[in-house]
């Protein structure tokens, strides 16, 4: 079977957001399981070029934190013109004849994987040129009214509320044309009112980093925080801890939060400091003596849940951190108050320093990810595979022609 898997972006070979992370566990599972994938989407200005494999749309900035205020103000003035939602605007490069001459580059598929909503609610026509397989990594219309709500000036409450009700529809019409739709949680699903659908399977996602089997002992900070705090639902998580949580933590407690910004971060208190984009998310997770998971909201699961159960390390996480997880390790403790994330925290802490070896094998807890994801990928190929053999028989039937393997081509739709 043959499969266009597309994107936004295409993958990295090093990623280093959630989404990419996820979407490489995403592919290493189709692989497994011997479908032939090729890529369409776009790239990060300066990023490497594609392989063979792929087809090339182009560099594009679509990160807000990337982004001068003049080329955000474009990005809604277009999107309000256009009808589309702002993340869709981004991709819009580009005429229907003209991306169906491009993706046409691939050869001969099967279906698309429709990785998430940006690329199909930009271009609605792809969820109907061919059979597909929608990926979606979050309820993004459910994000988007916690942004709303979150948001602290009239504008953007009123430019969340208008991507919520777009998205709705997005969401609404994919899931209904998809022959097969994968959330990243159970929740997501019901979410996307696809409780009970035969079509709706969730997968479990593995990070796939070999964990650490040694622990050397190094202790650059005693708590950690790591995120792409651009993503609005991240950065509620983030002002949470920094706000609320932090002032409950002794002085003596040392925290270092990775990651990159929309604008500048929250003032904080002299013992948090920020350290920006790391050049290795592992090593910086292995050098925190605790991890902190202070999700507030969004939906989707959160990858750096899962990276540090994989890597064993000692948490203290959120109810909303721990969403889509099946088993929590005994090395993590849960608190949803700010004085109790803290009092956790701060316990962890002395534990550790006094000596105590609260870090797991966590190979158990990646294994299982990883079959679980591989179960459900198989499952998934199994349903789009009858689909699309029961659509040819009924096609054949309708013209001796129709049952051929179709093409990609700028003709089609």
């Amino acid at each position: 079977m043959h499969l266009l898997f597309v994107t936004s972006l295409l993958p990295e070979r090093d990623p280093t957001t959630g989404f990419e992370i996820a979407n490489q566990a995403i592919i290493a599972a189709y692989r497994r399981q011997g479908v032939r994938l090729s890529f369409a989407g776009f790239r990060r200005p300066g990023s490497r070029p594609p392989g063979h494999d792929s087809v090339d749309l182009g560099e594009i900035v679509i990160e807000n934190a990337l982004a001068s205020r003049k080329q955000k103000a474009l990005w809604a003035l277009r999107a309000m013109a256009s009808g589309r939602t702002i993340s869709a605007q981004k991709l819009a490069l580009y005429s229907r004849a003209a991306l169906m001459k491009r993706l046409a580059e691939a050869g001969p598929v099967d279906g698309y994987i429709l990785n998430s909503v940006q690329m199909p609610g930009a271009y609605p026509f792809l969820s109907r040129e061919m059979p597909s397989i929608f990926i979606a990594h979050n309820v993004e219309h459910r994000s988007a009214l916690e942004n709303a709500k979150n948001a602290t000036d009239a504008t953007s409450r009123l430019l969340y509320r208008r991507e919520a009700a777009l998205l709705k529809r997005v969401e609404t019409r994919l899931c209904r044309q998809a022959r097969v739709i994968h959330g990243l949680s159970a929740a997501d699903l019901e979410g996307l009112g696809l409780a009970g659908d035969p079509r709706a399977l969730p997968l479990a996602l593995s990070i796939g980093r070999p964990a650490s089997k040694h622990d050397a002992g190094e202790r650059r900070h005693d708590v950690g925080l790591i995120g792409t705090w651009s993503w609005a639902p991240n950065r509620v998580g983030l002002d949470w801890f920094v706000n609320e949580v932090a002032p409950h933590l002794p002085n003596d407690i040392t925290v270092a939060i990775a990651g990159r910004f929309d604008g500048g971060p929250p003032a904080a208190p002299a013992n948090i400091r920020y350290v920006g984009r790391v050049p290795d998310a592992q090593a910086f997770v292995r050098a925190s003596r605790v991890l902190a998971l202070a999700t507030r909201g969004g939906t989707g699961v959160q990858l750096k849940t899962i990276e540090t159960f994989e890597e064993g390390m000692p948490a203290v996480a959120t109810p909303a951190a721990l969403r889509g997880i099946g088993r929590i390790p005994a090395n993590v403790r849960t608190a949803d108050d700010a004085r109790g994330f803290a009092n956790e925290l701060a316990a962890l802490v002395r534990a550790e320093r006094a000596g105590a070896n609260l870090r797991l094998d966590g190979s158990a807890f990646a294994m299982s990810q990883k079959l679980a994801l591989d179960r459900a990928i198989q499952d998934g190929l199994r349903r789009f595979d009858r689909a699309h053999e029961l659509h040819s028989r009924g096609a054949a039937t309708a013209s001796p022609q129709a049952g051929r393997l179709v093409s990609l081509s700028p003709e089609r739709g």
